[in-house]
Formats: structure tokens, C-alpha cells, sequence
């Protein structure tokens, strides 16, 4: 499992086992394998891939799409809209969405 701290600029590509506690400033993609736990922020949009899994613990500035085939939960905070076209969502009760839900 890969922990980054910090910040990193720009889109980002997640194949792998992956834990941010720090920030990315750009738009993040999770495909096939990808297993993804976001403790802290992402300024842009997530995209979760067929085979892609998320746990959302920290805030998404953008908007989080989930596709056909993949699954997220979200305990965090999201600025954006949630767009599921398909996948698996599941929004806890402590979560927060300032856009809305499709």
C-alpha cells in the first residue's frame, strides 16, 4: 500500500493500493485495481473506473462520477455533484454533499 503526505500537482492515475493523507490539485482517476482512501483533499474531480474502489474520509472539491462496475463509499465531503452512472454508492449518514445526487 502506497501513503502519500503532501501535495501533489496535477491529474493523477490510480492503479494500486493508494492512502492521501495530504492534498492533489487536479483531477484523479481510479481504474481497474485501484483501491483508493481519501483522508485528505482533492481540488478537481474524481472519476472511479469499472474495478475501481473508493473510500471517500476527506473532502472532494469536484465532482465524484462512478462508472459501471465500480464502488465507492462516502463518509467525507463533497462540493460537487455525485453522477452514478451505474456503479455502487454508498452515502453514510455523517456525509456531506453540497451538490446534488444523480
Amino acid at each position: 500500500m502506497r501513503e502519500v503526505r503532501g501535495q501533489i500537482e496535477g491529474d493523477q492515475t490510480i492503479d494500486d493500493r493508494y492512502t492521501l493523507w495530504g492534498s492533489i490539485g487536479g483531477n484523479v482517476r481510479v481504474v481497474e485495481g485501484g483501491r483508493f482512501y481519501l483522508r485528505g483533499s482533492i481540488y478537481g474531480n474524481l472519476t472511479v473506473e469499472d474495478g475501481g474502489r473508493v473510500h471517500i474520509f476527506g473532502n472532494l472539491q469536484g465532482t465524484l462520477t462512478v462508472k459501471k462496475g465500480a464502488k465507492v463509499v462516502h463518509s467525507g465531503v463533497i462540493g460537487g455533484n455525485i453522477v452514478n452512472s451505474g456503479g455502487r454508492v454508498h452515502i453514510e449518514m455523517i456525509s456531506r454533499v453540497h451538490g446534488a445526487v444523480k
